[in-house]
């Protein structure tokens, strides 16, 4: 194993992923286009596809719900790689709202609901089960014990074969270690220059063995981030002749071996840009530039 791959839900894959949220929300690329995006990314070399339940345009067409997952699938179907190879994360727990023309998430964790929608995402992706499957985020109205407690039953049932938590804290990752065990796959908590308040998260899993994936390591496909944070990033670009998203995407792979990064992509040159990272190393002196 290299030092751009890692362990992960069973195989051996890259340290970097394709988060397929963009391809699936408000905003997203026709069909054919993300299709080819979720393709390109396999043909080079990407086995690990993140998506969601609640990857979907609320309003958009009827049963809309699970639109990102059959859209993995159908990029799956029509790709004539090594489907066992690749890794396809789910995720339960949210679900998208649409308020007085306004997009937005409302979590739902409740067992049944999770169970349920677990089941609903088998059939999206056309599997008898699903490699990973995370909660998608705590829900205050649940205790996290009875979220992790759905987890553990997907696990036991063969429904999932291995469990992920998602924007959790220390104290949740280590309540879902307890009661998932070994099934605990990995932690997915937001990560960028931009937001670094994850660090103790990234340490605790590191300490635990247990793969980090950072969701908007290049600040968010929705969100407004502050590109202050960047400069150095478009420096250290500058000097190298290569793309700030490049430098950003090596300096966090830098920053720990179980650090995955699922950046999104909307076209294939976007993507080549960022599988590049896994071949950039940066100096000594450039890692102290970038803090």
């Amino acid at each position: 194993m290299s030092i751009s791959s890692i362990e992960f839900a069973g195989r051996t894959v890259p340290r970097l992923g394709l988060g397929t949220m963009a391809l699936a929300i408000e905003g997203h690329p026709r069909t054919e286009t993300a299709v080819g995006v979720i393709h390109a990314a396999l043909d080079a070399g990407i086995r690990y596809i993140d998506t969601a339940w609640s990857y979907y345009t609320p309003g958009e067409s009827e049963g809309c719900e699970e639109s990102g997952e059959r859209l993995v699938a159908q990029a799956l179907r029509t790709w004539d790689g090594p489907r066992d190879d690749v890794v396809v994360a789910t995720k339960t727990g949210y679900r998208r709202t649409l308020e007085n023309g306004e997009y937005g998430w409302q979590a739902d964790s409740r067992p049944g609901t999770m169970i349920r929608n677990a089941k609903e995402s088998c059939v999206a992706l056309g599997v008898d089960h699903l490699d990973l499957l995370y909660s998608h985020c705590p829900d205050p109205a649940v205790p996290y014990e009875d979220e992790m407690g759905a987890l553990r039953r997907l696990l036991d049932e063969g429904v999932i074969a291995h469990a992920g938590i998602s924007r959790a804290s220390v104290e949740q990752i280590d309540v879902a270690h307890a009661i998932l065990g070994d099934g605990l796959a990995a932690v997915q908590n937001k990560f960028n220059p931009a937001y670094r308040d994850e660090e103790d998260t990234l340490r605790h899993c590191e300490a635990l063995g247990i793969p980090f994936v950072a969701w908007s390591p290049l600040g968010g496909y929705l969100e407004q981030v502050s590109m202050t944070r960047f400069v150095p990033f478009r420096q250290v670009a500058a000097d190298r002749g290569v793309s700030y998203q490049r430098v950003t995407l090596a300096w966090e792979l830098a920053q720990s071996p179980v650090f995955i990064a699922i950046p999104s992509a909307q076209n294939a040159m976007e993507l080549d840009d960022d599988v590049q990272a896994l071949d950039l190393r940066l100096t000594d002196d450039e890692m102290q530039r970038l803090g």
